[in-house]
């Protein structure tokens, strides 16, 4: 596989192995792909977690939000007292 780099990316990758970073231009692109896969991951979640979301609401499975906000409003408030 070859890989093609801008001039100014280039240079960045050449700064990270000269600077001891990484050992060598290829174990920094390693890592740039590591992290765009985690970054598909999180992506994937995010958007399992959507359609669970638009799931339940299509069934009716929700709460109106000014119930919601007055139960978390209480929960944080019995919490601030109990730290005092």
């Amino acid at each position: 596989m070859s890989v093609q780099l801008d001039e100014d990316d280039e240079a960045f990758v050449s700064s990270l192995v000269t600077a001891g970073r990484y050992a060598s231009s290829g174990a920094v692109i390693q890592q740039a792909v590591k992290l765009v896969r985690l970054q598909e991951e999180r992506r994937a979640e995010i958007h399992a977690a959507i359609a669970r979301g638009i799931a339940d609401a299509d069934a009716g499975r929700v709460s109106p939000a000014d119930e919601v906000f007055a139960r978390l409003i209480a929960k944080y408030e019995a919490l601030a007292q109990a730290a005092e």
